[in-house]
């Protein structure tokens, strides 16, 4: 079974689009037999996208710092639960532990998980698809500063291959089976 990290919110005072992509994208994480890994967390689209996975039947991974469960943070009914001590060590397990790199909408937690995986690929940490799901545009300004950085020389043109942009949900598979094999030999840092 091959399993998928999403990143995504917390937050539940959110536009509705960003929970049905969810709900969506639970839908066909079961249907597919792919298992969600993700944050553990039971609320926002966190809590959705879990929940809508299990209820078809799915398996969804949470990994969660165990100072989050100590708040009942965490989501009650995963089909596994990893506790971590640390942010860090959840993030690398997160990763590591999948085959693909998915990030829904979410805050700076999201977006700093989404800049993290995309910087371990530039390095050849993480070979493996990111997938960013620009529901309703809303990756628009932080997509043109990561074009922006390759036209500044400040990423290489060839950065461009480390993510894959779609705009729905039904498009993330798809973009996961049809991604580039990223070759770690980009990490020789050649002048640009």
């Amino acid at each position: 079974m091959q399993s998928i990290c999403v990143y995504c919110a917390s937050s539940t005072q959110i536009n509705p689009l960003y929970f049905e992509a969810a709900s969506e994208l639970g839908k066909l994480f079961a249907e597919n037999k792919l298992e969600l890994v993700y944050g553990g967390g039971s609320n926002g689209l966190m809590g959705r996208l879990a929940d809508v996975v299990l209820e078809n039947g799915g398996t969804a991974t949470g990994v969660i710092p165990q100072f989050m469960c100590d708040q009942n943070w965490n989501h009650q009914h995963l089909s596994n639960l990893i506790v971590t001590e640390t942010m860090h060590e959840r993030k690398e397990k997160m990763a590591f532990m999948s085959d693909a790199a998915v990030a829904l909408p979410g805050g700076c937690g999201t977006f700093e998980e989404l800049l993290e995986v995309i910087t371990w690929k530039q390095l050849g940490i993480f070979t493996k698809p990111i997938i960013i799901v620009n529901i309703n545009g809303y990756y628009d300004p932080l997509i043109s500063m990561l074009h922006k950085a390759i036209e500044e020389n400040f990423m290489r043109e060839l950065h461009r291959d480390i993510w894959v942009v779609v705009n729905s949900a039904n498009e993330v598979i798809p973009a996961i089976k049809n991604a580039k094999v990223w070759d770690i030999s980009v990490r020789k840092f050649a002048a640009i």
